[in-house]
């Protein structure tokens, strides 16, 4: 038996009619906005592989990710960091694929196994792609040496894998794809079924439930940059210690757990709401003073990121603009001659931040600094 998906109260129900609205809204700006939001897209998953990785020690930032997204050395992080980003990148990269495969993409053993040896092929001695043969033991955030779960007997794990697989092709159709997603991360990790890597699989696995929803591009549904955040990380293994219990114990109220997603998810689509209304005023005002200076459109995607803080290397910028080198290059230094952009470090390291013309950008463009909303306490409060 799994842990079962909870009766939803009207709390719940108004949460997910709220994050439904506010996924209509996304669907309707960012679909036809096609040239700015492959940047957005990009830094938004990102932002995903960086949270999920943090949440187990390996710390990075979203510079680097997107640097190694486009097949770029990070100028930070280690060389086992460097492998866990690009192992976990490249399953979330199948993971997005699979968005369209409708009705060809039917759940089983394979699929998972599959997925958790792209995230653990570099780790050969922890049986990357193979169900774990012994004990496993989640250890508690408080103290390393204390054992906070135990999963359930290796013989056991086949046949809960096998009730999972059948339940993520049949059971609780009728749900909504927030409460599967958090069922099935919820059923995954409490299974724990390889020696490692659970954690992200698990995570792994919600995404992919709505990938396969094809309504929303699945990493504006991902709420792994949320869990990612340290006091979120902390309340996330809280949660799944007081539903999941010290042992497999599927008996147990699932109810909290799907309080605790429907509110991250809240949050996490209210965030991208913003991100989505701020960049796109930001490439209309970008548009409009390159214009006015004489410059291409096409140098706004180099620009786009140094508004948004981030660092702009040559290389990404001649991805997104589709340029060849020599063009590349003339670009960046015409926006640096013209103060647009500011380099930073040298030779292979070399990149580019916002410069003193972006100023009155920046300015102009304000983000909003509103705390976001609860969705349970904000509403009791009401």
């Amino acid at each position: 038996m799994l842990y079962r998906t909870p009766k939803l109260d009207e709390a719940d129900r108004r949460a997910l009619e709220e994050i439904e609205a506010m996924r209509y809204d996304l669907r309707m700006h960012v679909r036809p906005q096609t040239r700015w939001t492959k940047q957005l897209r990009r830094t938004l998953t990102a932002r995903a592989i960086v949270g999920s990785n943090t949440i187990e020690g390996y710390a990075a930032s979203v510079d680097d990710v997107e640097a190694l997204m486009a097949g770029e050395e990070p100028l930070e992080s280690s060389e086992s960091t460097r492998k866990e980003l690009e192992s976990y990148q490249r399953a979330m990269t199948y993971i997005q694929g699979l968005s369209d495969a409708g009705d060809e993409l039917v759940y089983d053993l394979g699929l998972l196994n599959g997925l958790h040896f792209m995230i653990q092929e570099h780790h050969p001695d922890k049986r990357p792609g193979r169900l774990r043969q012994g004990p496993v033991y989640v250890t508690s955030p408080d103290d390393p040496a204390v054992a906070a779960y135990t999963g359930p007997d290796p013989e056991l794990v086949p046949v809960l894998m096998g009730e999972l697989v059948a339940w993520l092709n049949e059971g609780d159709l009728d749900a909504p794809v927030h409460v599967r997603a958090s069922m099935a991360h919820l059923n995954l990790v409490k299974i724990h079924p390889w020696a490692d890597g659970n954690g992200r699989m698990s995570r792994a696995l919600s995404t992919l439930v709505f990938a396969r929803e094809a309504l929303m591009p699945a990493e504006f549904s991902s709420i792994e940059e949320w869990l990612g955040r340290g006091q979120n990380t902390y309340a996330y293994y809280q949660v799944l210690g007081e539903v999941g219990g010290p042992e497999w114990s599927p008996e147990r109220d699932t109810h909290p757990w799907i309080k605790f997603c429907l509110r991250a998810h809240h949050v996490q689509v209210q965030q991208a709401k913003r991100r989505v209304d701020l960049l796109s005023r930001a490439w209309r005002e970008l548009s409009a003073v390159t214009a006015v200076a004489g410059l291409d459109e096409r140098t706004v995607f180099a620009l786009l990121p140094a508004f948004w803080g981030s660092r702009v290397r040559r290389t990404v910028y001649q991805q997104d603009a589709e340029l060849s080198t020599q063009q590349a290059i003339r670009d960046i230094r015409e926006l640096c001659r013209l103060g647009w952009l500011a380099p930073q470090g040298q030779a292979r390291g070399r990149y580019y931040v916002a410069g003193p013309a972006m100023q009155p950008v920046l300015a102009a463009v304000q983000q909003s600094t509103q705390p976001y909303i609860d969705p349970y306490r904000d509403h009791e409060a009401s």
